[in-house]
């Protein structure tokens, strides 16, 4: 069967996969991963880059390793120091908060063990009150961002929407950081635009699914065919192709940016953003099929009138003949619907009794 005849299929109903009836395993799923990724969070930490912590980063033209790097900068007086090699041709050395005195005699002394002319040697200083700052205005431009995006769902769908959809954005978002923590990428303000980007697309993933469970259940309490469960479930199998042809689009491109920047280029600010991309992408994708709406039904099957509804249809399924949906594999087909409709009410079987003759 051919790609596309699977989309038609999962469109119209034919072929239906049960994602809010398996929501408990989709959540130890996610449970799991974020355990993972706060132990690495808690446990490891964060590697912040001079941009919040403050320091001093030197861009060092030297073939020297990284081995006999660490023991010239320790020899010019700096015992913490963390030293990345740059290509082939290059070394970034991090040190803590210098001084402008403190920085020009550290250069002129590595300059001589290096080899290197000191006006070669590039400087970077972040103070720590800079760092601070830099710290809190992303803090600020995520909070923000949360903001309005509750205030939009909540304005375009409902307020359970924009609770389900905020769930599953924060989801993302640790994953992304624990990932983050496990390898010890290091965190720089092109980390922050990453996640931000990330947790946009997350977020017009997970408007794409919910616009379509909108359009399923408008008006879905004046009739009893389906659930709100059911007409949600179908949402997603109707979205799910167009779901996976997005993520992978979005991910090649990153993926390559990822591999040139790490294995070839080794560009410290490539792969900083492009680690975020690529796991928030994923991430996001995960959380739009596998948590958004099942969280979305939960709080919707909480509401009263929801709850009629549900009784409703299986009133009417148990009228037709066939079990209730508990007993059912009835995962939002629109043809099954249809066909339990055309039942109607079951009837009772007629008894025939045996006339008796009327003796002549």
């Amino acid at each position: 069967m051919k790609f596309n005849e699977v989309g038609n299929r999962l469109y119209t109903g034919e072929t239906s996969i049960d994602f809010v009836g398996r929501r408990k395993l989709w959540y130890f799923i996610s449970f799991i991963i974020i355990a993972v990724a706060a132990f690495g969070l808690f446990g490891r930490g964060l590697n912040l880059g001079i941009e919040f912590k403050g320091g001093a980063k030197f861009n060092v033209p030297s073939l020297t390793s990284v081995e006999d790097a660490r023991n010239i900068v320790k020899n010019a007086g700096v015992e913490t120091s963390v030293i990345i090699a740059v290509g082939n041709e290059r070394l970034e050395i991090q040190t803590p908060p210098l001084d402008e005195t403190e920085i020009e005699t550290f250069i002129s002394k590595i300059a001589t063990d290096f080899k290197v002319e000191p006006g070669l040697i590039t400087t970077q200083s972040v103070g720590p009150s800079w760092g601070a700052d830099i710290t809190r205005q992303a803090l600020i431009g995520l909070g923000v961002f949360v903001l309005l995006v509750i205030l939009f769902l909540t304005v375009y769908f409902e307020l359970r929407m924009a609770a389900a959809a905020i769930v599953a954005l924060l989801h993302d978002l640790l994953i992304t950081i624990g990932v983050y923590a496990i390898t010890g990428f290091e965190v720089t303000p092109a980390t922050v635009i990453g996640v931000l980007t990330i947790l946009g697309y997350s977020l017009y993933d997970t408007v794409v699914v919910f616009d379509k469970v909108k359009e399923n259940t408008k008006g879905i309490i004046a009739q009893s065919r389906l659930n709100y469960r059911e007409s949600s479930n179908l949402a997603l199998n109707q979205t799910l192709i167009r779901s996976i042809n997005t993520s992978i689009v979005a991910l090649l491109p990153v993926a390559a940016i990822l591999i040139v920047g790490v294995g070839i280029l080794q560009a410290g600010t490539l792969k900083d953003l492009a680690l975020a991309l690529f796991v928030g992408i994923a991430a996001g994708t995960y959380s739009s099929i596998f948590i958004a709406t099942p969280i979305l039904v939960q709080l919707k099957e909480r509401q009263p009138e929801i709850q009629a509804l549900t009784r409703r249809v299986h009133a009417r399924r148990v009228n037709a003949g066939v079990d209730g949906p508990e007993n059912m594999k009835i995962t939002g087909s629109p043809i099954l619907a249809n066909q339990l409709m055309q039942a109607g009410p079951r009837t009772q079987p007629k008894r025939f009794t045996r006339s008796k003759r009327k003796k002549s």
